[in-house]
């Protein structure tokens, strides 16, 4: 049986960028993401900025994981929705003024964190329905570099989830995001179509910002499969039949 993601992507990354497609959402990842940081790191503080998720289920998940994030106060959680309806009155119309407002507002949470003492997580989840509500993807595209430049800034770990509705044609802000990123995960359904045994399979690519990748990647061909079930997901080789036993 395989694990996934490896520590040190969850620890000192850079940017890390998840794909993933409506047939296989890739919700597990970024919790597992949390999750591992959480038990792994005990100096740690995560930030996880919202737009579709709500922290009740962020919770759910947690304490199936044995965690119990509503006594944590290491974990920040954001609604990133009601955020940029507040900056309308604090800021302009804008939409590039918003967004700056959610950068000026998240740089004012990490600079009370102790990064000398702290590993911090942020993830973003996700960047594709910010799209969906009206911003444009060059608006996008400075709001994860911003976003970026403050983690780099404070040593932190950044997480950016990306709905891709065309496979085929994944569009021109994921094209930007890939530019940015140190490591692009690829969460895929299955090409063969569904499974009982098999939720889908993901991949691991190397980004432009990562120089020598540190981390064994996942090609298609390599690919990882996984299972979700109650508990989590279960991780296994393409090909074997660890998965289904």
């Amino acid at each position: 049986m395989q694990t996934f993601p490896p520590s040190d992507l969850v620890t000192d990354a850079g940017l890390i960028l998840i794909t993933d497609e409506l047939p296989a959402p890739a919700d597990f990842l970024l919790h597992r993401f949390l999750h591992i940081r959480i038990r792994e790191v005990k100096q740690s503080s995560c930030i996880f900025l919202s737009v579709s998720e709500d922290f009740d289920r962020v919770k759910t998940v947690a304490s199936k994981a044995a965690l119990n994030l509503a006594q944590n106060a290491k974990i920040k959680f954001i609604d990133l929705v009601k955020g940029l309806e507040a900056s309308t009155e604090k800021a302009t119309a804008n939409a590039d003024a918003r967004l700056r407002y959610i950068i000026r507002l998240l740089s004012s949470d990490i600079s009370t964190m102790d990064a000398a003492e702290e590993q911090i997580l942020v993830i973003l989840d996700d960047i594709a329905s910010l799209e969906w509500l009206g911003f444009s993807t060059l608006d996008l595209f400075r709001f994860s570099r911003a976003l970026k430049a403050l983690c780099l800034k404070y040593g932190a770990v950044l997480v950016i989830r990306h709905h891709i509705l065309n496979a085929s044609e994944p569009g021109h802000l994921f094209q930007l995001l890939l530019q940015l990123c140190s490591y692009h995960i690829e969460v895929r359904p299955l090409a063969s179509g569904r499974s009982g045994a098999v939720s889908g399979e993901l991949c691991l690519h190397p980004g432009p910002c990562e120089g020598e990748p540190r981390n064994r990647l996942l090609s298609r061909l390599t690919a990882l499969q996984y299972r979700l079930t109650d508990g989590g997901a279960m991780f296994f080789n393409k090909g074997t039949s660890e998965g289904v036993l």
